[in-house]
This record gives C-alpha cells, sequence and structure tokens, in this order.
C-alpha cells in the first residue's frame, strides 16, 4: 500500500492547488488548468478504456460489466441527482450554502474512488498504478477548482475553499487506506473504478469544454490521449 498511498498524497495535493488557484485569482493558473480539463479528460478516458477495463474483466469476471455500471451510476447520482448544482469547472455565479455544501458531498464518493482506483490499480502491477495515478492527478486540479468556486459562490471563505477542496484529498486517501483492508474492493475495485472514471472524463469533463470555440481545447482532449499511448510505450520500454 506504501506507494499508492504515496501516489494517492500527491493527487491529493493537486485539489488544493486547484482551490488556490481559485481563492489567490490566479488568472494564468486557471486558464492552464482549463487546459488540463480537456488534456485530462483525453488522458483519463484512454486509461479507462485500454488499461482500467481489461484489468476490471480479468478480475471481476462476468461481474465486471455490472460492476462498471453501478460506479457510472452512482457517480451520477451523487454529482447529479442529489446534488442540485454542480458542473466541473470555474463557477461564476453565486449559489446558496446547501448547494454548495452539496456539491462537497457529492463529489466525497468520487474522490474515493479515486483512491480505489490508485490502490487497486497498483495491486495489479506497477505500471498501471502509475498510469491511474496520472489520470486522476490530471482531473484533480480543474476538481480543486470545482470545489473551491463553488464554495466562495456560496458566500464562504477563502480558507473554508481550501479546506473543502483538502478534504477531497483526504477522500482520496480513505479510498487507498480501505481499500488494502476491504476484501471486495481488492478483487472488484478496478471495476467500479473503471465505472467511475468514465463518468468523469466523458460526462463530466468532456461537456465542460466541447462547446467552447477555437482549436486548442479540442488539440489538448486528443493531446491526452496521444500522451497516454506514449506514457504506456515509455512504461513498456524501461519495464
Amino acid at each position: 500500500m506504501s506507494n499508492a498511498l504515496l501516489f494517492a498524497v500527491v493527487a491529493a495535493l493537486g485539489n488544493v492547488l486547484g482551490a488556490l488557484a481559485v481563492t489567490r485569482r490566479l488568472d494564468r493558473g486557471l486558464k492552464v488548468i482549463e487546459h488540463f480539463v480537456a488534456f485530462g479528460a483525453g488522458f483519463m478516458l484512454a486509461v479507462a478504456i485500454v488499461d482500467i477495463l481489461p484489468e476490471a474483466l480479468a478480475r471481476s469476471a462476468a461481474a465486471a460489466p455490472w460492476l462498471v455500471l453501478a460506479g457510472y451510476l452512482a457517480v451520477h447520482l451523487t454529482q447529479h441527482t442529489v446534488t442540485p448544482h454542480f458542473h466541473f469547472g470555474e463557477e461564476t455565479h453565486a449559489v446558496t450554502a446547501v448547494a454548495s455544501t452539496s456539491a462537497v458531498v457529492g463529489l466525497l464518493l468520487h474522490t474515493f474512488f479515486d483512491g480505489v482506483a490508485i490502490a487497486s490499480a497498483f495491486l495489479v502491477r506497477p505500471e498501471l498504478g502509475f498510469m491511474v495515478f496520472v489520470a486522476i492527478f490530471l482531473h484533480k486540479l480543474p476538481e480543486g477548482v470545482t470545489i473551491a468556486s463553488i464554495v466562495r459562490a456560496g458566500g464562504q471563505t477563502g480558507g473554508r475553499a481550501v479546506g473543502a477542496a483538502g478534504l477531497l484529498g483526504v477522500a482520496t486517501l480513505v479510498g487507498v487506506i480501505v481499500t488494502d483492508y476491504v476484501g471486495f474492493l481488492i478483487l472488484h475495485g478496478l471495476a467500479l473504478s473503471a465505472g467511475v472514471t468514465i463518468y468523469v472524463a466523458a460526462s463530466n469533463l468532456v461537456p465542460e469544454f466541447q462547446g467552447k470555440p477555437g482549436w486548442r481545447l479540442p488539440a489538448a482532449f486528443f493531446a491526452g490521449a496521444g500522451a497516454f499511448w506514449v506514457t504506456k510505450s515509455i512504461l513498456a520500454a524501461v519495464t
């Protein structure tokens, strides 16, 4: 678990860095993170389909498709059904305090499964663990922006906004720790995480940039998928 936990700590710090970009009004940093949304979506989708899904099918067998679907539906339930106001990216409109709190709660399940995904992948092999870590880290920055801006839009302080992002990071660490002790997650965590990862990439991140003008964000999306192939090829060559 030590390697998985170490990488999870780094991923969790991405939540805090994204939140700090909001609370300190780092406009250039926010612009860069906007491109992380597109790049991360491409990388995450590639990891989920090419790496996580085949391993999930091997480990969970006939139960895998149902568990992937369950992971997908669980994120939709917590982020877009129970939560009345949620979208990835910076929130620029005022929201109620209830909406901001529910957004934090809605993201907790997702970030918990970020940790499950990292831990489950490292249990299969370190190379897969690293690929999953990269995919998760890439969306941790915009995730931090999302939650911090929603908390601020709900009228709370910058300190609480950063604290909310830190709480999401803690949920990721809890996901790693719990996976090591729960037999169901050791065996089936990858399948559940595949559904969560596909949802985040295709249903959360892609809609945030696909309607925006220009070629840079679409190019970043395809570059993310290409970066997955390059990273996978390098890892295969050195291991």
